[in-house]
Parts: C-alpha cells; sequence; structure tokens
C-alpha cells in the first residue's frame, strides 16, 4: 500500500527531485513494485497475484505513454492505482 501512495505522488515518470534517490525512474519502481508481488504472492494467491501484475502492467504502459502528463493515460494509470488498492483491501479483510 506504501508503494501504490508513492506511485500516486510521483507518477508518471517517478524521478526524484529531491536527490535522495538519483536513480529512482519508472523501470527501477516498477521492477520493485512486481518484485514486492512476488514476495507476497502465497498470501495473495494466484488469482490476485496475476491480477495485480496485469494492472501493474498496464498501469506502466499508460505512465510511459504519458511521460509529460499531458494526456488521459496518467489519470488512467492512477485509476489502475486504486484498482489496485481495493484488490489488496479486499485481501486484508479476508485475513
Amino acid at each position: 500500500m506504501d508503494m501504490l501512495g508513492l506511485m500516486m505522488l510521483s507518477s508518471p515518470t517517478f524521478v526524484d527531485d529531491s536527490g535522495y534517490f538519483p536513480d529512482r525512474n519508472i523501470e527501477t519502481v516498477f521492477d520493485s513494485f512486481n518484485q514486492g508481488f512476488q514476495v507476497v504472492r502465497g498470501k495473495l494467491g494466484d488469482e490476485r497475484y496475476f491480477k495485480l501484475q496485469d494492472l501493474s502492467d498496464r498501469m506502466k504502459a499508460h505512465f510511459k505513454a504519458d511521460p509529460q502528463n499531458k494526456t488521459d493515460d496518467t489519470v488512467k494509470g492512477r485509476t489502475l492505482i486504486h484498482e489496485m488498492e481495493d484488490l489488496l483491501m479486499q485481501k486484508r479483510r479476508k485475513a
């Protein structure tokens, strides 16, 4: 959930303007994000895991299509963040 917050705030490029994380970009953020899902795959279950991976891939494509935040693609990517939050919260409620 924390990573989704970071993604919402730093999309569409994920570049860190503060200088603390000079190597952060869309590739490094999504690599870390997807590796995190891999770590908790057993807790998520395969169906939820594959759904989250699909949403992640689609989200990344939207952000890459709109690096200047000038089209609807960034908005569409951020909408997918909300879908991911909903999926993760469903799992948390069931646990």
